[in-house]
């Protein structure tokens, strides 16, 4: 009986002494999620596409982060989570410290401004004035255009300057507005930049010996698509009918010539150039985190002190959280009110909406697309709306990245289920759930806007839901490789190149989705990434620099 006691002792001994050399973390994090709750998701992948193949195919409000290090000349690796994963290792800013938004294509999005000028190339340069006076331009041009009113307190200043350098981020927090995707803000800041481009350009031609050019350009080319939405299986509607149109143009503003001089800097050089950065207008675009430094930089992009912007307080989430939400460009919610905004380049003018012929369901240009990113969807809406004798099709289209939803404005068919019959006037909408695999319509019109109708979901066909189409593409991959494998067994892949570093500039243009990490074809690269984070999680709360070093060396 003694001997039993002793030996059960020293077993609760050598447990105690386990518990002090493995304490529980501060804020405790069980492994298993409660029944009602989503699972937790933290995926890593050693490309883009493949990170934003997984969030097509995963049901959670997911999104895709670029993980920036040291080892291999600042390469980067792709995050999948939620906000919420995402934030709970982030806060403490003890780990991942190089962390980059990758800005979805074709996804509504807020408008952004990337701005810089070196210190000491430009001596006589105000940064706080010169942003200052870009901010009411800006301003100035929304509400001109678009009709949006707005003031510095409805942007988001961040600072991430050094004795060198200015460097600030803008991130426009519009009211019930967004723009169609960050192309279409490209256009808008290149547009409402032209003054300062003919500026650069008649400077240029002068210290040439040559005529200097007259600036005065006005506003051109500018549209309004009211899309008022809302969240995922509830009420869409909107304020206006076929009366007004869905795609309401607005008419040109009569010419002007605002003084832009204030955003001609020098750079490096000498050479006259743009306070404003164009670069970051491109697909996919990496966008530096609120909180994160770039590689090999101490300095974190912060509040600046001249930031006029403030979130509400709330119980529920803290002040750094907000702020860090508001920061995303991509965080744009499918909501009652939204409206959408959209520009045009001169070169690519929406064409009038194209007719969809029943038996060749083409999908011509749409709001200067070839169609929405996802064709297949486009000919299942087209088929809806070209039956019984009326050939519909489609306006326009608007992707909201966090829900996964394709929302469709529908012309030349206004079946309404609310009704059972064809509105007179008002168009109809069809809302692609892609996450959830269903479909529904909704109205423009006021009175089933009034009782906030929307139809039954039903089920999208099997082809043109994700999980089919995103194993269709893998199996087209597969077969490829396979072909190229044994058409030339002991070539590798002819885009496939050696283990070398990349410029700043090559990130968000696409570059990265086909060069980057091609020499690391491991196909176990996101398994062991995975299982290392596991092996991590369980041992306290925070993800060490150690778990991104080994997925980069796997």
């Amino acid at each position: 009986m003694k001997r039993k006691w002793e030996a059960k002792l020293k077993q609760i001994e050598e447990q105690a002494a386990c518990y002090e050399r493995n304490p529980l973390p501060s804020v405790y994090r069980p492994r298993l999620s409660k029944p009602e709750e989503p699972s937790p998701v933290w995926n890593l992948f050693p490309r883009q596409a493949q990170a934003f193949n997984f969030v097509k195919s995963c049901k959670e409000d997911v999104h895709v982060f670029a993980l920036e290090h040291e080892v291999g000349e600042g390469q980067r690796i792709y995050l999948v989570t939620t906000y919420v994963q995402f934030w709970f290792y982030y806060k403490s800013r003890k780990n991942l410290l190089h962390c980059y938004e990758v800005i979805p294509e074709n996804a509504v999005c807020k408008l952004y401004f990337d701005l810089e000028f070196n210190k000491l190339a430009n001596p006589g340069a105000d940064g706080r004035k010169m942003v200052a006076l870009l901010i009411e331009h800006v301003c100035k041009a929304l509400q001109e255009l678009y009709r949006v009113h707005c003031s510095a307190k409805d942007v988001f200043n961040l600072d991430s300057s050094t004795d060198a350098k200015f460097s600030r981020h803008l991130i426009f927090q519009l009211r019930g507005v967004a723009f169609k995707d960050n192309i279409h803000v490209g256009n808008f800041v290149r547009t409402i930049l032209q003054p300062a481009f003919h500026l650069i350009a008649s400077e240029d031609e002068e210290d040439a010996g040559g005529i200097p050019q007259t600036a005065g350009h006005g506003f051109s080319h500018f549209s309004e698509t009211p899309v008022q939405q809302g969240t995922s299986c509830s009420h869409l509607s909107t304020e206006r009918g076929e009366s007004s149109k869905a795609l309401e143009r607005l008419a040109p503003a009569k010419p002007r010539s605002p003084d832009l001089s204030f955003l001609v800097v020098k750079n490096t050089t000498g050479k006259n150039c743009l306070f404003v950065d164009l670069g970051v207008y491109t697909r996919n675009r990496n966008f530096r985190l609120y909180k994160s430094s770039k590689i090999g930089k101490l300095v974190v992009l912060e509040v600046a002190e001249d930031n006029k912007f403030s979130v509400t307080q709330s119980n529920d989430i803290s002040e750094e959280n907000q702020y860090f939400l508001s920061s995303l460009v991509s965080n744009v919610r499918f909501s009652d009110t939204l409206r959408i905004l959209t520009c045009d380049t001169p070169t690519n003018k929406r064409k009038q909406p194209g007719h969809f012929d029943s038996t060749s369901a083409s999908v011509e240009n749409i709001e200067g697309f070839q169609g929405s990113p996802y064709p297949e969807v486009d000919q299942f809406v087209l088929s809806l709306v070209n039956k019984n004798g009326i050939k519909g099709g489609i306006r326009c289209w608007n992707y909201f990245f966090r829900e996964q939803l394709l929302v469709y404005d529908i012309c030349k068919y206004r079946w309404c289920g609310n009704i059972g019959r064809a509105h007179k006037s008002n168009n109809i909408m069809i809302v692609a759930d892609l996450k959830n695999e269903v479909w529904y319509q909704k109205c423009h019109d006021p009175e089933c806007r009034a009782v906030n109708f929307k139809s039954d979901c039903f089920p999208l066909p099997a082809e043109v839901c994700l999980s089919v189409l995103l194993e269709e593409e893998e199996e087209f991959t597969t077969d490829r490789t396979m072909n190229n494998e044994t058409k030339s067994p002991q070539k590798p892949p002819a885009n496939t190149l050696t283990n070398t570093g990349f410029s700043d500039p090559d990130w968000g243009n696409g570059i990265d989705d086909t060069y980057f990490l091609e020499a690391t074809e491991d196909a176990e690269f996101a398994e062991a990434a995975e299982s290392s984070l596991l092996d991590c999680d369980s041992a306290g709360d925070e993800i060490p620099d150690e778990l991104i070093v080994e997925v980069l060396q796997e």
